[in-house]
């Protein structure tokens, strides 16, 4: 019998373990199903991480299959992303790569032989025509005029249907179940419609193609799969995923199982939301790094291992919920925090000149690569009498409990020295543009003679070495935690402070930092080199902030 790992129960394990222990499967089949009509999101990983764990911890396989029954809205740009995204998440199928389409001509088989047991039909009412025929949630549907059309004249229509003889949305095959049932997902459902449409796959062979929930149940059976997990909204498609199976009669019957799907804080999931967002430009692309797609995530720095542990910790439930952004964001961080070097950059530069300071000296230091892995080690950094500061870190009127740099207040720049403010210079305008400094020579490496101690440590880069690099700083993409519940349109609450563009000094380690890299930048959070990188013009993106920053605005 196949055995589970230890891993911390929900009930669809519950479920999958009592079938094992009843001897019902000799290896569990689950699947991830995706629509090639869209890039993955994070909602997404959670169905991966959960289909693929299952198969993982059971010994079991997880089979990749495309869904694609609707070649208006697919692509293989899509195909080819979602496969690149699955493998970024640390997951494989081996051999698994399946299609809807490669099931074409037996789903179409089946078909025929529902319609042979007088339980489909050939409909000629249109979509409009068919919606009024439906009927209510408290009144029940009207039958099609079609639906006693006898068997023969069926076979003979969905031929022809195949043959091309009809146009688009002329004619479509429908199961014939219950009009009076009060899932309206039983009354009589549409089945096979004609579209004439180019397949990313099969190309104009066809020009019917099978709907979502007949060819997903088809292919399930096809692949024997033992467990269809899907998210519930699919709960009310359970009964004719099963109903097509039964008919049928096949020997093979998978089970569905719904779970809640995922809702994240200050995000959108849905595919035609995203899809918007792309298509209007409010987003520079899939891959912008605002979205919750795969591909903006990575772009943003997230590493794969991160989102798989924020899986695990948000689980598998029932009940929708939603999810603070703030549980992944400190997933991510946890991981960066074991793995990312620390930098000296300096996002908002000012200039400080420490005047007794030897003009032309220049000392090295030592700077710890991270604190957190004792194998890595350090580096030299150059020290000089200029150097970059944050200009946030200076404040002419400072604020009870101020520990950075103010007019007589001295702070210590991280590995190097003691510095006290003693002028600021300004421009016409009045702001500040230069501060005009001092240093204890006997503080170097953070220790003084007398035994003081200061409250601030500022990072810092040597105005000499330092390398201009562009920065970018996002934010939420949208100002509000749950946008279903939201009033108006969802655009209306799009954050314009998401995205801001600084051109900071980095120290010159970080000049030929490589795509995907990742840091912590000393005092500002943990980044990523972007793909727009090149040597000496590096471009970097803020994954996460140090702390929960958006959490703490929130609570103002």
């Amino acid at each position: 019998m196949t055995e589970a790992v230890d891993k911390p129960s929900n009930f669809i394990r519950e479920i999958i373990d009592a079938e094992l222990a009843a001897g019902k499967h000799a290896e569990i089949v689950t699947r991830f199903p995706p629509e090639p009509n869209g890039y993955l999101h994070i909602g997404h990983a959670k169905s991966i991480c959960l289909n693929f764990g299952l198969a993982r911890d059971y010994r079991g396989r997880c089979h990749l299959r495309f869904d694609d029954t609707n070649p208006v809205k697919e692509d293989t740009e899509y195909t080819d992303s979602i496969e690149r995204d699955v493998r970024w998440l640390g997951f494989d199928w081996g051999r698994h790569l399946y299609y809807a389409s490669d099931y074409y001509e037996k789903i179409y088989a089946f078909a025929v032989q529902l319609i042979e047991r007088e339980r489909a039909y050939v409909c000629e009412l249109n979509e409009e025509e068919m919606r009024a025929h439906r009927g209510t949630l408290k009144e029940p549907g009207t039958p099609s005029p079609g639906r006693t059309r006898s068997v023969a004249e069926n076979l003979d229509l969905f031929a022809r249907m195949r043959a091309g003889e009809f146009p688009d949305g002329k004619l479509t095959l429908r199961a014939k179940i219950d009009m009076g049932s009060p899932n309206i997902n039983m009354r009589d459902p549409v089945i096979y419609r004609i579209r004439r449409a180019h397949h990313h796959r099969t190309g104009d062979a066809w020009c019917i193609y099978p709907m979502y929930d007949f060819a997903h149940a088809l292919s399930d059976m096809l692949e024997g799969i033992t467990h269809s997990v899907c998210t519930l909204e699919f709960e009310d498609h359970r009964p004719l995923y099963n109903w097509f199976l039964e008919v049928l009669g096949t020997e093979h019957r998978p089970r569905q199982i719904e779970f809640a799907r995922l809702n994240l804080t200050y995000t959108v999931m849905s595919k035609r939301k995203l899809l918007e967002l792309v298509t209007q430009q409010l987003v520079s692309g899939w891959d912008d790094p605002r979205l919750p797609t795969l591909s903006g995530l990575r772009r943003r720095g997230y590493p794969p291992a991160a989102i798989r542990e924020f899986c695990d910790r948000i689980g598998v439930a029932k009940a929708n919920s939603l999810v603070d952004l703030s549980l992944l964001e400190f997933c991510v961080r946890e991981n960066l925090n074991k793995s990312a070097r620390r930098m000296l950059a300096v996002l908002r530069p000012l200039k400080m000149v420490i005047e007794n300071y030897p003009e032309g000296q220049v000392e090295e230091f030592a700077a710890e690569n991270n604190p957190e892995d004792p194998n890595a080690g350090t580096r030299p950094v150059r020290f000089a009498r200029e150097v970059y500061v944050e200009a946030d870190d200076y404040s002419e009127n400072p604020a009870k409990g101020w520990f950075r740099l103010a007019p007589g207040k001295e702070v210590r720049l991280k590995y190097a020295y003691y510095v006290t403010v003693r002028a600021a210079v300004k421009d016409a305008a009045g702001a500040v543009v230069e501060l005009r400094c001092t240093y204890d020579p006997d503080s170097r490496g953070g220790g003084t003679a007398d035994g003081r101690k200061v409250r601030g440590t500022l990072h810092w880069v040597a105005v000499q070495d330092a390398v201009p690099a562009e920065v970018r700083l996002y934010d939420n993409l949208f100002t509000v935690a749950d946008l279903d519940g939201a009033p108006g349109d969802y655009k209306d609450h799009l954050n314009p402070k998401s995205l801001e563009t600084v051109m900071a000094m980095v120290e010159p380690a970080l000049a030929g930092a490589a795509a995907g890299e990742q840091f912590q930048f000393l005092r500002q959070g943990y980044f990523v080199c972007d793909q727009e990188s090149v040597p000496g013009k590096p471009v970097f993106n803020r994954t996460v902030t140090l702390k929960d920053t958006w959490a703490k605005q929130a609570k103002k």
